[in-house]
């Protein structure tokens, strides 16, 4: 049997995941968590074989999970099913990791097919998606930029992203500006638009 765990903050996706994998013969549903935080200890608690993780959960995103669970046991391996096919996000869980990136709506036969090839140690990526971050290629946002157009998604004030990310308000409008030249946005709103879409944030 593969032992599966599934990682999802929606309640409804999670049962009908859990519903689906377990009408496969060979597949076991040992454990199901809504938080990105709980992934890790119901990973070394129930030890699955494969970790099926969202990538938009609260707590600690699946990617940052991903990252966690291939330190902690190395064993378990990651597919990464999320509604979120940004060409930024696979790129982002592939170093983190993960052994593959599926979508939601892919057909329930080849998400059965994606845990298996995974559980046997091989790598799956929907083919549209690699092919998008290959175009799209890695961010060019600097660390530092990132987190301040992290912070910006919200809309927060200057002075207010700077009390969050610990910059002075100087700083932060330097790495704005710099976002937003990368990313060839008009403004910061759109800055974030554009690095959101491409999975940068």
């Amino acid at each position: 049997m593969i032992r599966l765990l599934l990682a999802d903050d929606q309640a409804l996706v999670r049962g009908a995941l859990s519903a689906l994998l377990s009408l496969e013969p060979d597949f076991e549903v040992v454990a199901e968590v809504s938080s990105g935080s709980d992934v890790v200890r119901s990973v070394l608690e129930h030890r699955p074989d494969v970790a099926l993780l969202d990538v938009e959960m609260p707590g600690l995103d699946g990617i940052s999970a991903a990252a966690e669970v291939r330190r902690a046991a190395p064993r378990t391996r990651v597919l990464i099913v999320t509604t979120f096919g940004r060409p930024g996000f696979l790129r982002r869980a592939i170093q983190s990791g993960a052994s593959g990136f599926v979508v939601k709506d892919t057909p329930a036969a080849q998400l059965a097919d994606a845990v298996r090839r995974v559980h046997q140690g091989l790598r799956v990526v929907d083919p549209a998606l690699a092919m998008d971050s290959l175009t799209v290629g890695d961010s060019p946002l600097t660390e530092r930029e990132t987190d301040v157009l992290r912070a910006a998604a919200t809309g927060a004030s200057v002075a207010t992203i700077a009390e969050r990310v610990s910059l002075s308000p100087g700083t932060v409008r330097n790495h704005l500006s710099a976002a937003i030249g990368k990313t060839g946005a008009a403004n910061r709103s759109q800055a974030v638009q554009i690095a959101t879409a491409n999975g940068w944030l």
